[in-house]
């Protein structure tokens, strides 16, 4: 049942009696809950946030609405974790309805700063003809995880040219200075960056727009990520009212990145090379990176997107967080990579090879509904080949490779109850064999798949929602042989 505005725009203290009970009550009924993804314990779930590693921890956070499946008073719920892999709830990070985020703690970041942790984030505010005004807020929290609000913001105003979708900032030292970036809307309705620079991260100064070539390139930027990684510097940013190019942009929103030389603090130009989509699946948005103690960039997104109805919405919860990924850079693309302290998720260890010859053949032995799944696939002459998973009846996942278009295909047509069919039930990519070789490597959780191709050279990502007793695995080719080498683990909990 959709929530009218009055109810979008409680806080948790405001629900009815035994609304918030009966709520987590529903949600736990959910056939659909994740076995090893962080979700929300009812409520809908978003942006990641404030992801950093504090403490001997990491910490992350994501945008949540405790009340309902809409988008409406955001809160920052936080999750820790010693491993990147076994998260705990740690409850509300933080809560609005101050006067600066009077409807909403919206998107922002962490940084370490003098033994505490600074959270930078956009407080939502609405007067009462629900003209939006965005402050950037701060938040700080000791060592021992409680977490104060700033009575003030520390940026107070939209510069000149923009309009009041201003949002996200994300901070980084360098230099002995902090500067962040801030997702923008130009007052022609195109979307930017906008960069802040601050000596103690409380007295902010506009520096002005990043210079980009992509003068006009959808209607708002959502959550900027600027780093350097190997000399390269990387912005992330998720844009807003693309339209589709071939099998470009399929999605309601993307997300995605440029690379260049590194970002010139100075006069802000950054020069860079062509946008590229991060995940070639159906549901990844709004990432966020960090680094890890050991130098690694880290990253990690919302499992999901805006506008979009998801068939859990009728179980008092929506979706969940990527798995953390790995990032690298090799020939100006980003590599992504699951974190290697997933090998801690390892239970049970299954291995199959075999050859399939023109047919289907199912594989008892590696049925599942929460799995990683690691198989090497050798073409010997097939025009198709690939694997169905969370398989029963009338349901299948498929990811395949075709040869005569040169691409590989997610394929969720079967996948269970269908959703968000206006945008398609396939993602494709291009992508050539090497030497007839293939490696899909694949994270299976009960409504999920995420899927890194070749080492990480390119990742799709997708929410599925079939039936319980659809756990089949099958290995196919068509017109030709195939081998399959293949190695599954249950994951433990």
């Amino acid at each position: 049942m959709k929530m009218s505005r009055a109810q979008l725009y409680r806080r948790i203290d405001q629900a009815e009696d035994g609304e918030w009970e009966a709520l987590i009550q529903l949600a736990e009924q959910s056939p659909w809950r994740q076995k090893y993804h962080i979700q929300p314990v009812a409520g809908l779930l978003n942006d990641p946030n404030g992801f950093a590693f504090f403490e001997g921890e990491y910490h992350l956070f994501y945008q949540w609405f405790p009340l309902g499946t809409g988008h409406g008073m955001k809160y920052w719920y936080h999750t820790s974790s010693a491993d990147l892999v076994h998260w705990k709830n740690r409850g509300i990070g933080i809560a609005p309805g101050g006067p600066f985020d009077s409807h909403g703690a919206f998107s922002g970041s962490a940084i370490e700063k003098d033994g505490k942790l600074y959270l930078m984030y956009t407080g939502n505010t609405r007067s009462p003809d629900w003209i939006r005004h965005p402050f950037q807020c701060m938040a700080v929290m000791e060592p021992d995880g409680i977490i104060t609000k700033l009575e003030q913001p520390v940026i107070l105003k939209v510069p000149r040219g923009y309009t009041d979708h201003f949002r996200d900032p994300k901070v980084w030292k360098a230099d002995g200075s902090y500067y962040c970036v801030i997702g923008a809307q130009r007052l022609d309705n195109t979307g930017s960056v906008v960069l802040y620079r601050s000596p103690d991260l409380m007295q902010w100064h506009y520096a002005g727009e990043l210079g980009t070539d992509l003068n006009s390139f959808g209607f708002m930027w959502e959550c900027p990520d600027y780093f350097e990684l190997d000399g390269t510097g990387i912005l992330l940013f998720s844009p807003q009212g693309l339209p589709p190019q071939g099998d470009r942009f399929r999605n309601i929103y993307q997300a995605g990145y440029l690379t260049g030389r590194p970002l010139s603090l100075m006069d802000r130009k950054f020069h860079h090379g062509e946008f590229r989509e991060l995940d070639n699946g159906f549901d990844f948005y709004a990432p966020q990176t960090t680094q890890a103690p050991d130098g690694r960039r880290l990253l990690t997104a919302w499992m999901g997107l805006p506008e979009i109805d998801y068939p859990t919405d009728d179980h008092g919860w929506a979706h969940c967080l990527t798995l953390p990924r790995e990032l690298s850079l090799e020939n100006g693309k980003l590599m992504q990579r699951p974190v290697r302290e997933l090998v801690k998720l390892r239970g049970r260890k299954t291995e199959v090879r075999t050859v399939v010859n023109d047919e289907s053949l199912s594989i008892a032995e590696l049925a599942g509904t929460a799995y990683e799944l690691l198989v090497e696939i050798r073409d010997d002459g097939a025009s198709r080949f690939g694997i169905e998973f969370r398989a029963g009846c009338h349901e299948r996942t498929v990811i395949h490779y075709d040869h005569a278009e040169g691409k590989l295909v997610l394929d969720r047509s079967l996948s269970g109850q269908s959703f968000a069919l206006d945008y398609g039930t396939e993602r494709r990519c291009p992508l050539q064999l090497r030497d007839g070789a293939l490696t899909l490597h694949l994270f299976v959780d009960i409504s999920s798949v995420e899927v890194f191709v070749n080492d990480g050279e390119a990742t799709f990502t997708a929410r599925i929602f079939p039936e319980r007793e659809s756990t089949g695995v099958t290995f196919f080719a068509e017109g030709g042989r195939v081998a399959f080498d293949a190695i599954k683990w249950d994951t433990q909990y």
